[in-house]
């Protein structure tokens, strides 16, 4: 076993995708033991083989289509009229937009590439610090996981046996909670520096209301997926193929700025984003299954048992680890790698499993933001054309907003669970 997991993180260190680490370590340690390597097929299809795990690909053609379908600009439109009056409006707009688009997508690159392709112009203009509201982006748009609905949240339920309507309801408040110390990281930098972020537009009630209304294909999304699912309606793939529908309804009739012409591109992305995911997930089949096969989940109980019993110690060591994994690590394969792991032991200090798989999306989304994995911080740096550590560095006043909700979901555990058990108890 030591092989295999030497090999696993010599091909992470060298650079190969994860895919190929897992991969590859996982049948060198099955042509070493002697196991039959008609093993590997069935894992790779046994991985695959998941009812809900088929919600991944129309949540990703939803979220191409809503992008292209005129759905963020009437977001970010609605932002304007709601926080355009703020010291600072645009760095607000983005924010509130981010949050919109996370309860729409599910996919935080996606979010921050819309948000940024569209604010960052006038921020200009306006000569803020671009570098300050890349990084502001990147960690609004990383909020996509935790803010339902989430391929992310989807892939942990799968993974670790929850309901995915619960997990969903689960992170509404530690994102909304996000979200809001991204709005004060915001107010407080465009306090600090001045006059640069003086210029905001009247609030218009007017304006507001008018937006709204256009909006409201947008705000239906979020209810008719989360709602349907937890109304036990449809299931999560019902309600991706759902989403797909509407989002071409809304794109092609009543904002009219899709076209026919650019679905098959549309297809052929979602397609390629969509199996890069799943080629994760067959992979990490026979990672998950060698490491059951070795015990590795009891020897790790025994292991930090020895190290703490009590439960908060190990709350705070499940932080760090998954802190520094998110720098390194591509979220959906973190989670499909250490959820298998971490739920035996979680169980074991007798914690409720929904609010610890809360804690490793947030903790995951931080992840999205920090060197040198994280995708949404390069995403918004490239959009914005600017080197990814410069941003990195001004992104740390929303990252330590964001890292004091995590706190507070992981010791106050009713912020994740409550809102799950009224919505059971209805």
């Amino acid at each position: 076993m030591t092989i295999f997991i030497t090999l696993f993180f010599l091909m992470i260190i060298l650079g190969a995708p994860i895919v190929f680490a897992m991969g590859v370590s996982g049948v060198a340690y099955i042509t070493m033991e002697g196991i039959p390597i008609s093993i590997v097929s069935q894992r790779l299809f046994s991985g695959l083989d998941s009812f809900t795990i088929m919600a991944i690909p129309f949540f990703v053609f939803a979220g191409l289509i809503m992008e292209r379908g005129g759905i963020a600009r009437r977001m970010i439109d609605f932002a304007t009229a709601l926080v355009g009056w703020v010291r600072g409006s645009l760095l607000h707009v983005s924010v509130v937009a981010g949050t919109g688009l996370a309860a729409i997508s599910g996919s935080g690159s996606a979010d921050t590439a819309a948000t940024a392709s569209l604010m960052l112009p006038e921020m200009r203009n306006r000569r803020y610090d671009i570098d300050f509201a890349a990084g502001l982006m990147a960690a609004a748009g990383s909020l996509g996981p935790v803010i339902p609905p989430s391929i992310m949240m989807i892939v942990l339920a799968a993974v670790g046996g929850l309901s995915v309507g619960d997990v969903f309801i689960a992170g509404v408040v530690p994102g909304l909670l996000m979200a809001m110390g991204l709005l004060i990281a915001a107010y407080i930098h465009a306090r600090v520096h001045g006059g640069t972020y003086s210029q905001v537009s009247r609030f218009s009630f007017k304006q507001l209301a008018l937006t709204a209304f256009r909006a409201i294909p947008a705000f239906l999304m979020p209810i008719i997926i989360v709602g349907g699912i937890i109304g036990g309606v449809f299931t999560p793939t019902e309600a991706a193929s759902v989403a797909v529908a509407v989002g071409l309804i809304v794109g092609l009739f009543v904002y009219r700025e899709l076209k026919w012409k650019e679905l098959p591109t549309l297809v052929l992305r979602a397609a390629a984003i969509s199996a890069s995911v799943m080629m994760i997930i067959a992979a990490s089949s026979i990672f998950s299954w060698l490491i059951a096969r070795e015990n590795i989940p009891q020897q790790l109980v025994v292991f930090l048992q020895s190290i703490t019993d009590n439960p908060l110690i190990f709350l705070a060591l499940i932080n760090a680890t998954l802190l520094v994994v998110g720098m390194f690590l591509e979220s959906i394969a973190a989670i499909l790698i250490l959820v298998p792991v971490l739920m035996p032991v979680v169980e074991s200090y007798g914690l409720d499993p929904l609010h610890v798989g809360v804690i490793i999306i947030i903790n995951l989304s931080v992840g999205m933001v920090t060197p040198p994995y994280g995708i949404t911080l390069f995403v918004a740096s490239s959009i914005a054309e600017r080197p990814v550590i410069k941003v990195a560095s001004k992104a740390m006043l929303p990252l330590a907003f964001m890292i004091a909700v995590l706190l507070i979901a992981t010791y106050v555990p009713s912020l994740v669970t409550t809102l799950p058990e009224l919505v059971r108890n209805q």
